[in-house]
C-alpha cells in the first residue's frame, strides 16, 4: 500500500519521478474550498455585518446570518480573498473529476465518460456563477447556478452508481446526496416565504439551508478520499480498485444491489446513445402529438368568436375519431404496415402555421390532428403483442403530454409550436417542425410487431374500455395539458391563500412525475379500485374547494390520471383499434363539447340543460374512467382464473427502456424547475409617474388573446399597455382555461414581463368569460363576485383594494350579460351600484356595461346609490365600455384604437390620488360643472399627459381616435 505523505525518487522500472496518495487530491479540494467561504463568512461578518445581512425588505435583528451570496458578492476585501481561494480551489477540482473517471472506467462502458463530463461541467459552471455574481450579471449568475444543480445530478447519482465496493463510502455519498436534495425543498419554501410573502426572519432561514448544501456538496466530494487511497500518482492503481476488486468485508452483490437502490436503477444496464435517442426521439414524437390536439381547440374557437355563435367550423372537433377507419380491413394492414406515412403526415398540423389563411389553417391543422389520432392508434395496436415495446410507445406519449406543459410554462401558457405562434410572438415553429422531421423517422425507424388483419384478443368488452379511454383523454387534456389549470380552479383572490401559476406550478409537473412512475412500477396499486376511490375524492376536492385543500385534490387527481394511463391504454391497445379508440375520442370529444358548453350555454342548442355544472361533468369523467377500470379489472381477474397470467395489465420482461424514459421525465422536471426559476416573481412593481402621485387605469376587451389574423396577440398587447404608460388595468373576456381556448393564461404573460400584480378573477370552475385586473400597485384585498344571470350568460366581476401611493383606492373590474338578456342586465345593474356604493373609498369602475350614455341602466351605475361619476359624460360613442370614478381627481381620459388585436378599444383614464385630507374633501365635494370643465392639454403638468406617440396615425395601427387626441380635464 502506497504512504500517504509525498516521496521523490527514482525508480527506473516503474519510471517514477514523484509519488504521493490520490487522497491528497480529495484533502486539498476540500480545505481549499472550505476556506474560501468560510473565509468570506469570517471577514464579510466581521467587516459588513449590518450590510450583508440585509435584504430587499428587513435588516438586523429581523434578520442575522448572511446567505451565501450576500457574503461572497461584492465587498472587498472578502470577495477578493473567496475568489482567490476558489482559484486555487480549480485545480484539485480538475484533479478529482480526472481521477474519478480513471478509476471507474471501464472498457466498454459509457457511463464513466458521461459522468466525467458532468464533473468538467460542473466545475466550470461553479467558477461562472462564484464569479460573476447576481450584482454583476443577475442572468447569467442564474443560469450558472441552475446549471450548477442541474449537473449535480447525474454527478451525485452517478458517483454513487460507479462508487469501487467500499462499504463505507457508499453509504456516505447515499446520506449526503439524500441530505442535500433533501435540503432543496425547505430552501425553496423559505425562500418563497421572504420573495413573495415577505416573512421577516425567513431569509435567515433560508442562509442556513443554502450554507448547508454548500457544506453538503463540499462533503460529497470529499468522500472520493475513501476511495482515492488505493491511487498513487504517477498514476497507478495499487490496490485494484478500478478493476472492481471488493476490499470491503461487504459482498460485492450486496453493494450492487445497494448502489442500484440509490440510484433507482437508472444506470444499472449501462448506456447506449443509439437507445438514448429512440427514446428521446419517442417523447418528443409524443410532444408533437399532444401540440397538435390542443391546438385543434384555440383554432376552432377562433370562428364563433367572430362569428358570435356557432359558425359549422365546430365540425372539425371531430377529426379526433379517425381512428374508426381501423376498422376497415385492407386499410388496416395499410396503416399498419406504413405508419411512417400517416406520422408525417400528421405534422402538417406543425406546419399550418405557414397558413396565413384561417379557415385554410384551421383545415390544415384538423387534418394533422386525424392523422395523428389514427397513427398513435395503429402505433399501440401494432405494438400490443410485444408488451416491452407497447410500455415504451404509451411512457413516450405520457411523457409527451408532460413536456407539453413544460414547454407551455416556459411559454408563459403558450405552446412554441402551435399553429397560432410565429417568430413574431415567440413561436418556434420552424424548429420545432424541423425536430419533429427527425423525431418521426426514428419513431418509426423499426417495422410493426403484427399486421393489419390480424384478430384482435377478445379480452373483454372494447366498448367498456373505449369509454374509459375517452375519460381518460379528457382528464389529461383538461386538467394537465397546463400546469397553472388546477392552480386557477382554486384561486380565491388575495390575500394569497392558496397555490400561485408562477410559483408552485411545479407540483403538478411533480405529480404527474409520481403518477407515470407508479403506473409503471407499481400497475398492480394504479389498477387497483383503492387508487380509483383516491382519484374520485381528488376529483371531488378540486371541484368543491379553493385554495390549498382544492389543489391538494387536483394532485391527487393529476397522479391517478397518469397512474391509470399506462394500464387502461395498454388494455384498450389489445382490443379492435377501431371500438377502443375510434369510440374513445368520440366519448373524448363529447366531454371537450359538455366542457365548454357549461359556460357557452347561451350560444349552443340545448345549453341551458348543463348551465354551470361542471361538477356533472367532473362525476361522467370518473365514472367513465371508472368503467373503463372495471373491464381492465375485470379481464385481470378472468386470466388470473383461467391461466394464472394478467394480460390486462402490462407486465414487459425487458425494462430496460425504462431507465431512459425515467431519466427523461429527470430532465424534464429540472427543465420545468429552471424556467421557474427564472420566471419567480422579482417584486419590481413600479409606477409610471410616482411623483405626480398619478395612475393611469384602462379597459380593455381582449378577446380571448386571438387577433383578427387568429395569432395569438399577448406581445402586441404588451407593447400598447406599456407605451400607454398603464398601471391599472381590467381586461375582460380573458379566462382561456379550456380546452376550446388552449388552457391558456394570458395574465401571466402580462404580469410578468410588465412588472404588475395579478389577479385572475373567478376561475374557470365559476363558468364565465372572464375578468382580470393587472396593477402596478399591491393588491391588498379582493373578493370575486358572480351577479345575477337567471337567463344569459354569467357577469364576472372583481373588487379589489390597491395600495396606491399610501392610499387605499377601490377598483371594480365588471362584465356584464349580453344585450339579448335586458331583465339580466338590469339586476347585474342594481347589484353592482349597491356594491360600489357600499366602500367609502376612492373607487374606479373599469367594465363592459351594454349600455348607451346617459340612458337605461346607465343611470343605475352612475346614481347617488353607486357615487360614481362617468370619466366622460360626453362620450356618446360608448356601447361597452365604460370607466367611473369617485373620491379620485381626473386629469385626462383617451381611446386608443385596436388595431388588429381586438374587436374593442383601449379606454384609458387618468387619476391623481389626493395627498392631504384638503384635497381628499375637494375630490370628493366638487360641483360637477367643475369637476367636468375640459382644459387644453398645455394647461396640465407634463406627468399627466398622455404619450404623443399615439397622435395622429399612431403607431402599429394604434392612434387616438374618437376625439382624434385625449381630453384632459382640471379642477
Amino acid at each position: 500500500m502506497a504512504s500517504s505523505s509525498s516521496r521523490s525518487y527514482k525508480d527506473k522500472d516503474a519510471g517514477v519521478v514523484l509519488s504521493f496518495n490520490g487522497q491528497w487530491v480529495s484533502w486539498s479540494h476540500t480545505v481549499a474550498a472550505s476556506l474560501a467561504f468560510l473565509s468570506a463568512l469570517v471577514i464579510g461578518s466581521a467587516l459588513h455585518y449590518h450590510k450583508i445581512v440585509q435584504n430587499e425588505w428587513y435588516g438586523y435583528p429581523q434578520e442575522w446570518f448572511p446567505s451565501v451570496s450576500a457574503t461572497i458578492g461584492d465587498r472587498y476585501p472578502e470577495r477578493s480573498i473567496f475568489m482567490l481561494f476558489i482559484a486555487i480551489t480549480s485545480g484539485p477540482r480538475f484533479a478529482l473529476v480526472g481521477l474519478w473517471y480513471l478509476l471507474t472506467a471501464k472498457p466498454g462502458q459509457t457511463l464513466p465518460k458521461l459522468i466525467g463530463w458532468s464533473g468538467i461541467i460542473r466545475t466550470l459552471t461553479c467558477g461562472g456563477w462564484t464569479y460573476i455574481t447576481s450584482t454583476d450579471d443577475h442572468d447569467w449568475h442564474d443560469i450558472l447556478m441552475i446549471s450548477y444543480i442541474v449537473f449535480t445530478i447525474p454527478w451525485t447519482t452517478g458517483c454513487i452508481a460507479l462508487s469501487p465496493p467500499n462499504a463505507k463510502a457508499v453509504k456516505y455519498r447515499k446520506y449526503i446526496a439524500g441530505a442535500f436534495f433533501g435540503t432543496l425543498v425547505p430552501l425553496v419554501y423559505f425562500f418563497i416565504q421572504h420573495k413573495v410573502h415577505r416573512v421577516a426572519g425567513a431569509y435567515t432561514i433560508y442562509a442556513f439551508f443554502e450554507w448547508a448544501l454548500i457544506v453538503l456538496d463540499v462533503s460529497f466530494d470529499a468522500v472520493t478520499a475513501l476511495d482515492f487511497d488505493s491511487l498513487e500518482i504517477t498514476i497507478r492503481d495499487v490496490k485494484g480498485a478500478s478493476k472492481g476488486v471488493n476490499h470491503s468485508s461487504v459482498p460485492t452483490a450486496v453493494l450492487e444491489k445497494e448502489k442500484e437502490q440509490a440510484t433507482g436503477g437508472v444506470y444499472s444496464a449501462g448506456f447506449r446513445f443509439g437507445e438514448f435517442l429512440d427514446i428521446a426521439a419517442d417523447v418528443y414524437h409524443g410532444f408533437v402529438f399532444w401540440s397538435i390536439l390542443t391546438s385543434l381547440g384555440v383554432v376552432i374557437w377562433y370562428f364563433p368568436l367572430w362569428h358570435m355563435g356557432i359558425s359549422g367550423y365546430e365540425a372539425l372537433v371531430m377529426t379526433t375519431i379517425s381512428p374508426f377507419l381501423l376498422a376497415i380491413r385492407p386499410l388496416r394492414s395499410f396503416i399498419v404496415s406504413n405508419q411512417r406515412i400517416t406520422h408525417l403526415l400528421s405534422l402538417a398540423g406543425l406546419l399550418a402555421y405557414l397558413v396565413k389563411d384561417p379557415v385554410y389553417r384551421l383545415f390544415t391543422v384538423g387534418f394533422g390532428v386525424s392523422m395523428g389520432c389514427l397513427s398513435w392508434a395503429a402505433t399501440w395496436y401494432s405494438d400490443s403483442v410485444q408488451p416491452t415495446r407497447l410500455e415504451a410507445r404509451i411512457l413516450a406519449w405520457t411523457i409527451g403530454l408532460l413536456m407539453s406543459s413544460v414547454a407551455k410554462f416556459a411559454w408563459y401558457t403558450n405552446n412554441p409550436i402551435w399553429p397560432i405562434m410565429h417568430a413574431e410572438n415567440g413561436g418556434w415553429n420552424a424548429t420545432g417542425l424541423f425536430l419533429a422531421i427527425l423525431a418521426a423517422l426514428r419513431f418509426t425507424r423499426r417495422g410493426p410487431h403484427q399486421g393489419g388483419n390480424t384478430t384482435e384478443k377478445k379480452s373483454g368488452s372494447s366498448v367498456l374500455s373505449a369509454i374509459g379511454i375517452g375519460g381518460l383523454f379528457f382528464g389529461l387534456h383538461s386538467l394537465l395539458s397546463d400546469t397553472s389549470t388546477m392552480i386557477l380552479w382554486v384561486w380565491d383572490g388575495y390575500p394569497i391563500r392558496g397555490p400561485v401559476s408562477n410559483v408552485h406550478g411545479w407540483y403538478t409537473i411533480a405529480a404527474m412525475t409520481a403518477g407515470i412512475l407508479i403506473g409503471v412500477l407499481r400497475p398492480g396499486f394504479a389498477t387497483s379500485w383503492t387508487a380509483y376511490g383516491l382519484g374520485c375524492i381528488g376529483a371531488a376536492y378540486l371541484t368543491l374547494y379553493e385554495q390549498w385543500r382544492g389543489y391538494y385534490g387536483g394532485l391527487t387527481l393529476a397522479a391517478y390520471l397518469m397512474a391509470i394511463a399506462v394500464p387502461m391504454i395498454g388494455n384498450a391497445a389489445k382490443k379492435s383499434p377501431a371500438a377502443t379508440f375510434g369510440l374513445g375520442f368520440l366519448i373524448y370529444n363529447f366531454l371537450v363539447l359538455f366542457h365548454v358548453w357549461v359556460v357557452a350555454y347561451a350560444f349552443v342548442p340545448g345549453g341551458p340543460l348543463v348551465r354551470e355544472h361542471t361538477d356533472w361533468i367532473m362525476i361522467t369523467m370518473m365514472l367513465a374512467l371508472g368503467i373503463g377500470l372495471f373491464d381492465l379489472i375485470s379481464q385481470q381477474a378472468k386470466n388470473n382464473n383461467s391461466s394464472k397470467k394478467k394480460v390486462g395489465v402490462i407486465r414487459p420482461v425487458n425494462t430496460h427502456h425504462r431507465k431512459y424514459h425515467f431519466g427523461v421525465l429527470g430532465v424534464l422536471n429540472l427543465l420545468f424547475l429552471s424556467a421557474n426559476f427564472l420566471r419567480f416573481p422579482t417584486n419590481d412593481y413600479k409606477p409610471y409617474h410616482a411623483k405626480d402621485r398619478l395612475f393611469t387605469a384602462g379597459i380593455w376587451t381582449i378577446h380571448f388573446s386571438l387577433d383578427n389574423d387568429m395569432w395569438s396577440s399577448e406581445y402586441r398587447m404588451r407593447d400598447l399597455i406599456k407605451e400607454m404608460e398603464v398601471d391599472v388595468i381590467g381586461l375582460l373576456e380573458s379566462d382561456l382555461q379550456r380546452v376550446i381556448m388552449g388552457n391558456r393564461d394570458t395574465t401571466q404573460f402580462l404580469a410578468e414581463d410588465l412588472g404588475m400584480y395579478v389577479d385572475y378573477g373567478p376561475g374557470p370552475n365559476k363558468h364565465t368569460w372572464g375578468a382580470a385586473l393587472l396593477s402596478k400597485f399591491p393588491i391588498v384585498n379582493s373578493t370575486h363576485h358572480l351577479l345575477p344571470s337567471p337567463v344569459g350568460e354569467l357577469a364576472p366581476a372583481i373588487h379589489a383594494t390597491l395600495d396606491v401611493y399610501g392610499t387605499l383606492v377601490d377598483v371594480f373590474v365588471f362584465h356584464s350579460g349580453q344585450e339579448e338578456d335586458p331583465e339580466d342586465r338590469r339586476l347585474q345593474s342594481e347589484y353592482l351600484s349597491k356594491l360600489m356604493g357600499s366602500t367609502n373609498r376612492p373607487s374606479v369602475l373599469l367594465s363592459y356595461l351594454v349600455t348607451e350614455p346617459l340612458k337605461g341602466n346607465y343611470n343605475t351605475y352612475v346614481s347617488d346609490v353607486s357615487g360614481m361619476h362617468d370619466v366622460d359624460k360626453t362620450d356618446w360613442d360608448r356601447w361597452c365600455e365604460y370607466i367611473l370614478f369617485k373620491g379620485l381627481r381626473r386629469t385626462g381620459y383617451a381611446r386608443v384604437s385596436r388595431s388588429t388585436i381586438t374587436d374593442t378599444e383601449l379606454q384609458v383614464a387618468k387619476f391623481v390620488v389626493p395627498n392631504s385630507e384638503e384635497d381628499s374633501k375637494f375630490a370628493w365635494g366638487v360641483p360637477e360643472d367643475v369637476r367636468d370643465r375640459r382644459v387644453e392639454e398645455h394647461e396640465v403638468p407634463e406627468g399627466w399627459r398622455f404619450p404623443r406617440m399615439f397622435r395622429g396615425e399612431g403607431v402599429r395601427g394604434h392612434r387616438y381616435h374618437v376625439f382624434d387626441e385625449p381630453r384632459y380635464y382640471n379642477f
